[in-house]
Formats: C-alpha cells, structure tokens, sequence
C-alpha cells in the first residue's frame, strides 16, 4: 500500500495535504544539495515537497526499500521530504560501513521524533561526546553489576519461574502473552537499573509497559512517519502528539522510581547502574561539563528499559509462533532439550554447546523474525567515500539489516524458517557472518551479550515446560508481521499446554 493510497481513504487529509504541498512548493525550493552533490549514489527521481515518499508501503518499507535496490543498487539513495537519505543493503555492503568504517557510519540520525523525545541525551540517539561517555560507562557497570555473567542467569533463571506459573494459570487455553513477556524481559534488565524486580500485577509498572509497548507500534505510524518527513507538521493531531505524550510519561514514572528507591547512597554498597551514575555524578559535581547530569540519566534508563523489555519480548513470541507453526521443529527442539538436560533442571547457559539443534533453532528465530529490519539510522560523521560514491557529512544512513538477514547470496533459503542455516553437515552448531540481528559496529546493541543469555534461557525453559499449539478456532496459523520500531507477530495467541 503507497502512501497515496492511504490519503484516498481520507478526503480531508488529502485536501489538507494538497493544501499544504501548494504552500510549500510556493515558499521552499525543494532542490536536493546532496543529490546535485558530485557522484552521490542514484536514486528515484523525487517529486517536489514529498520527495520518494510515495514510493514506499509505509507499513512495509523496508520490502520497498529493498525493491528499490533491485533497480538501484546496494548503494542508493531516495528522498524523505527534504532529507536525502542514502539506503545501504546486502551483508556485504553493510558489513563494509558499519565495521570497516565504523567511525565514518557511526553517528546517529538527528530524526525529529526522537530528537524531541531524547533530547540528545541516553545512549540510543545521542550524539558526539555525551553518546561516546554515556555508552562507555552504561557497557561498563551492566558488565559490573553482572551482565553476562552467573549472577544475571541466575537472576533470569529464577524470572522465568514466574513465566512458567503464568503461563500455567491459563490451562492450556489461547492467550495473549505479549505483556506477561514485557514484564519478564524488562524485570531483567530492572534488576540492573534498579537492583529490584516488580511483580506482573504492579499497576505502575504495568502502566510503564504499556505506554512502552505502545510507542514501539506507534512509531510506525503514518502520521508519525510524515511528522519524521515533514516536522513543521507537528501542530496537527495525530499519533506523533500521543507517542511524545507516552514518553514524557515513562520519564515521570523512571522519576518516580528513583526518588522513592534511590534517595540514599552508600558508596562502598552500590546496588544498581543508578547507583553507579549517581556516584560518578557527585565526582564530576565540581565540572559545569559533565554528562552525568539528570537528563543524561533518565534518558539512559528509558532507552535501556524500552530496548532491555521490546527486543527480547518479541523474539520469544515470534520463537513460540514458529514453534505452533512448525511442530516438527518444536518436537526435535523438545527432545533434545530432554536428552541433555532432563525434564526438571532448569536450563543454563553452559548447556548451550551441547544443544546445537536448540541453538540453531534460536538464532534462526532471530533471522527470520527480523526483528529490527530497518535498523536504527544512522549518520556520517565526515565527508565519505564509500563504494565510488561520495557521501557528505550529515547524511541520514539506513543500513538495511532486513536486507542482510534476507541475504541471497548468504543464505540459502533466505525466505524459509529453516534451522539448517545454523547447522553443518553433521548437526554441529556453525556461526554465520550475515547473522547481524543485534546490528554491528559502534551503534551495534549495548545489551547484545544480555540478550542472548536471555533469548536462550526464556526459550529453552518454556519449550522444555510447554507445548505450543494452534489455538483450536485457527485453521491456517499466518507469520505476517507489523512493524513499528520492531517488527512484532501480527496474530498475538498461543496456547501453552503442560508437558
């Protein structure tokens, strides 16, 4: 669907956006400065004011994006309104910017919605000194308080014993798991922010994650996509006021928790990454240039609670999903996960090497699901030359990982689940180098190594626990998928019958 096709459905949206483009194109001189820049990578030609816009499935862009590498190449670019934005696709090409040159593809896109949620301060879309000193610290102390390691398993291991009851309260019968998945995946990554988990039914909590969850399927709106286009848009109603109204909430709930948990601090007893940043923050008090300031913490502890709960919450459904779709793929999962472990032990890390099916199993979930297809933009930091095109400074970069996960020249069979991507010709688990879920490079995710522990304990102890099956009233179980900044299972029930 063309965004063309979305305004025919509504006359007075259309009229006001005809109104609006006949304004713009009588003040603005919508003239590309990159596009007429010498030997910039190809692209469409743009329309006036909406630039590419109507070439895209705003529901579906990444899958236009990539039809648009077909014709153009894995280098290319198309314009958003008056952004140029250059549109990089294929392992190859991908890899070569985000790890060969890091530094060069390593900033992140000023985008208007998050440039206004943010601030620039936290680590996910901030910029120059404060990204590089609060990312820094932020890998550091998660590393201290235990991530990746036995205390952080433990710590998950015992999560997932409140999945199993919950779980277990609905008897086998259709559920919708999604917020009960959010509030295991986030109690993790709380127990290093806050030193403290919060029950399922905790009304503040569960209103946290909700505006949380709803500002990931939010972002992938129209009205948000054209405010991202076309900020001056701004004053309009639409989705883009609700996501904005939803962020300053989750801040005021972060507030909240800091001052009711963390008001006294005991150096030689640190509890939590709050601690931590509030002892770095009285050790910098005499310099007027510090990040360790206020903003720079709450922002921080909003993008990891929101990227710590969204990622792993989805992969898991999508793992459960697949897993009703395929039962001859949850049976051999099952049977190995009985033949290492047992029935009764609970699943650690260290089973791993000895569950190459199960692992296999895992990592092409998160190849399959896509769970991030069109990665977070990014933004050169200098004039680039990069695959015989020159790319100035400033240029909004989106490195495709759809495009690299669906990799023909990767993958065998790119548009199948199919474990056997994961697998060597005797069952043996095999890395692949176009596995990129996480991203890679500078911007790749900070809690990568969190998240894998996570996705392979949560999972391994469900299916180890439950067979998931085909609600009754489903004839033919669909994959189709949303996307807002995730892209998330598009029908939400499994049943989770006892083993």
């Amino acid at each position: 669907m063309s965004i063309l096709s979305v305004f025919s459905l509504d006359s007075a949206t259309l009229g006001l956006f005809a109104a609006l483009t006949i304004i713009l194109l009588v003040y603005f001189n919508t003239g590309s400065k990159s596009r007429g820049t010498l030997n910039f990578p190809p692209g469409p030609p743009a329309l006036p004011v909406i630039g590419n816009l109507h070439l895209l499935d705003l529901k579906k862009p990444d899958k236009s994006l990539m039809k648009l590498s077909e014709k153009y190449g894995t280098v290319f670019s198309i314009k958003l309104g008056f952004t140029d934005v250059v549109v990089l696709t294929g392992y190859e090409t991908v890899n070569d910017a985000l790890v060969k040159h890091a530094e060069e593809f390593g900033g992140r896109a000023h985008v208007p919605l998050f440039e206004a949620t943010s601030k620039r301060c936290g680590i996910v879309f901030s910029h120059g000194e404060s990204w590089k000193q609060m990312r820094r610290f932020t890998l550091t102390t998660l590393r201290d308080f235990g991530m990746g390691r036995k205390t952080i398993e433990d710590k998950i291991i015992e999560e997932t014993e409140f999945l199993i009851k919950m779980f277990d309260s609905y008897k086998g019968q259709p559920f919708n798991p999604t917020s009960k998945l959010n509030a295991a995946a986030a109690n993790i990554i709380c127990s290093l922010l806050f030193g403290d988990r919060f029950d399922y039914e905790d009304e503040r909590f569960v209103g946290m994650l909700k505006t949380v969850n709803e500002n990931v399927q939010l972002a992938g709106s129209l009205m948000i996509q054209l405010y991202n286009a076309f900020p001056f848009l701004g004053f309009l109603p639409g989705s883009h006021k609700k996501f904005l109204s939803n962020a300053k909430e989750s801040i005021a709930y972060l507030k909240t928790l800091f001052n009711n948990c963390h008001q006294n601090l005991d150096e030689n007893d640190l509890r939590s990454f709050i601690d931590a940043f509030m002892l770095r923050q009285q050790q910098e008090s005499d310099n007027p240039n510090s990040y360790f300031n206020e903003n720079n913490l709450m922002l921080t502890l909003a993008d990891l609670f929101a990227a710590g709960m969204e990622t792993t919450s989805t992969t898991i459904r999508w793992g459960m999903l697949l897993m009703m779709k395929y039962p001859e793929i949850q049976k051999k999962v099952h049977e190995e996960i009985i033949r290492v472990i047992g029935p009764d032990r609970s699943p650690r890390t260290q089973d791993r090497k000895s569950l190459p099916y199960t692992d296999a199993v895992i990592h092409e979930i998160q190849r399959f699901g896509d769970i991030v297809p069109l990665n977070i933009p990014h933004e050169t930091t200098v004039d680039t030359n990069f695959k015989g095109f020159f790319i100035p400074k400033g240029t909004h970069v989106i490195p495709l990982l759809s495009s690299v996960l669906y990799d023909k020249t990767q993958w065998e069979k790119p548009n199948e689940f199919n474990p056997s991507h994961f697998l060597d010709a005797e069952g043996k688990f095999v890395k692949r180098d176009a596995f990129m879920p996480f991203s890679a490079g500078r911007r790749a995710c900070a809690g990568e190594t969190l998240a894998k522990m996570e996705l392979f304990l949560f999972f391994t102890t469900l299916v180890q626990k439950f067979k998931f099956q085909v609600p009754p009233d489903v004839s033919e179980l669909g994959l189709e998928s949303s996307v807002g900044v995730t892209s998330f299972p598009k029908y939400p029930y499994v049943c989770a019958v006892r083993r």
